[in-house]
């Protein structure tokens, strides 16, 4: 003989299986206590007013179902008219950025990109140019300055020329001193002889 093991959730009791299971409706019990024997009219009275208590619940119920179900048509509707606004917008930005691009406008700065362009190239230019022209007035100083040096060098050594001519020529008037005066002795020493 096989002996029988309980399945889990049940129980042996006395001799009897009695089924434990969680799900088993409970009994609630009412509010209300019914004094003296329950008679039909006292429940046909109590399920009236059940009923009339449901139809109350469900009324409102049905009132918030059709305020919730309108509160969503307007969200969707609201919720639709900003996808299209939201549609024009891109459109518009769009058709803007066309614009900025085919204009050649910078849309941070809001100017042309082609008169920035120019107006760099332009001031480029006018750099470039005063750059060459103090270039060129440099080299011509740089040019003048050597020439200038130039010519100091060759007075320079003019002077010094001259200068050591005068003292030749100071020296040659010394010693022509020197012999005027030896030859005027000479001339005064003849006299006297002469005379004696």
């Amino acid at each position: 003989m096989t002996s029988k093991i309980p399945r889990s959730g049940q129980g042996k009791l006395d001799g009897v299986f009695k089924p434990h299971n969680e799900n088993a409706p409970r009994k609630i019990p009412t509010t209300k206590k019914l004094k003296g024997p329950p008679s039909r009219y006292g429940q046909q009275s109590d399920i009236k007013d059940q009923n009339q208590l449901l139809v109350v619940v469900n009324e409102e119920l049905q009132r918030n179902l059709t305020e919730t179900k309108q509160r969503m048509a307007q969200l969707e509707q609201q919720c639709s008219d900003l996808k299209g606004e939201n549609g024009n917008f891109q459109k518009q930005l769009k058709d803007c950025h066309v614009l900025l691009v085919a204009g050649n406008i910078d849309p941070v700065l809001g100017e042309r990109i082609g008169q920035t362009t120019q107006q760099n190239e332009d001031e480029r230019k006018e750099v470039v140019n005063v750059s060459k022209d103090l270039l060129g007035e440099l080299n011509t100083f740089c040019d003048m300055t050597t020439e200038q040096s130039e010519r100091i060098d060759e007075i320079q050594n003019t002077m010094k020329d001259l200068k050591e001519a005068r003292e030749l020529l100071s020296q040659e008037r010394e010693s022509l001193s020197l012999e005027v005066e030896e030859m005027e002795k000479a001339l005064e020493e003849a006299d006297m002889l002469l005379v004696k």
